[in-house]
Parts: structure tokens; C-alpha cells; sequence
């Protein structure tokens, strides 16, 4: 057991030793003929670099942050509003649209030729306040599948109510009989 403990050290030595006794012969014949120097690697901004592996771990070769994305130009060129009835956002949590159409997504999209909806909200707001003479009143949206489910709405105090699912608003014609 001693001695194949002695002879493995001694054989990988004799190897390592003829190995590097041919590279230096092989290296002084080909002194004369040119060699190719490699370049450093061109990284673009925010591309992905393959770290290289040495014998025992991985060392990245250059830290590069991931580029942010940009608007696209032809967002930039029709600025494109929330709606065209209604030029800001309507709630907390929306994006504006310059913001929300950023990334690969919309690279080469052509905002003219884009469907522009208008605003729910607008269009509610435009629609005329129906006037009751009842307390109660209920919608539902329409006929049909159209529609949404039906509401009852409440109109004892003044001023008018709007339904919860489509705006519409209601109110009470103030009678001064009693």
C-alpha cells in the first residue's frame, strides 16, 4: 500500500514533466511563424457577458448593467394621450400610456394605425342625469347580454346617484308637497 502511495506522485511528476518538455520544443519551432492576438471582447451596453471559468471557480470579465427600456419612437412622435376625450389617467394605480408602451412589445408598432378608445368616463359624464319621481330605482344596464346584473339605488338623499357597474346616475326631482 506504501509503495503505490510513492510511485502515483512520481508518475504524474515524470507526465507533467514530458508534457511540458514537448511544448517548449514545439514552441521554439513555430517562434518565426505569426501568431493571432485576440481582441478584447466588444460588449454592448446591457448585452449579456458568459463569465469565464477558471480551474476551480467562474469570474465574470466585465459587470454590465441591463439597459432600461425606452420609449419607442413613434410614441414619441404622435404622443399617444390616455383617450382622446380624456387626455390623463383616471385611476391610481394606471401607467400613462407613454409609460405602460415601453419594451419589445411595441418596438415597431405604428400608433396611427392603432384603435384609440375613448373614455368610459367621458362619455358617462356626458350622458344626461335621469330625473325620478321614485325613491328607488333600478338599473340594470340594458337589455340582453348587454347589460349587467340589476341594482337598486337608493335616491333619499339629494344630489344624484350613480349605478356601481355603469355610472349612469339617477336623481330624485325634489316635490315640496308633504
Amino acid at each position: 500500500m506504501l509503495s503505490r502511495v510513492m510511485l502515483a506522485p512520481t508518475r504524474a511528476l515524470r507526465n507533467h514533466i514530458s508534457a511540458s518538455r514537448t511544448i517548449c520544443t514545439s514552441a521554439s519551432l513555430f517562434k518565426s511563424l505569426p501568431t493571432k492576438q485576440e481582441a478584447a471582447p466588444s460588449v454592448a451596453q446591457g448585452d449579456f457577458v458568459r463569465p469565464r471559468t477558471d480551474g476551480h471557480g467562474i469570474s465574470a470579465q466585465v459587470q454590465t448593467p441591463i439597459a432600461k427600456a425606452t420609449n419607442p419612437p413613434g410614441l414619441v412622435e404622435y404622443g399617444l394621450e390616455q383617450s382622446p376625450n380624456f387626455p390623463e389617467t383616471w385611476s391610481e394605480s394606471q401607467r400613462p400610456k407613454s409609460e405602460a408602451m415601453k419594451g419589445p412589445r411595441f418596438e415597431q408598432t405604428d400608433y396611427r394605425f392603432q384603435p384609440q378608445p375613448l373614455s368610459a368616463m367621458e362619455l358617462i359624464s356626458n350622458h344626461p342625469i335621469q330625473m325620478t319621481t321614485q325613491r328607488v330605482v333600478s338599473c340594470d344596464g340594458g337589455d340582453g347580454p348587454l347589460g349587467h346584473p340589476r341594482v337598486y339605488i337608493n335616491l333619499d338623499k339629494p344630489g344624484p346617484k350613480g349605478c356601481p357597474y355603469c355610472g349612469i346616475r339617477y336623481q330624485k326631482v325634489d316635490s315640496d308637497h308633504h
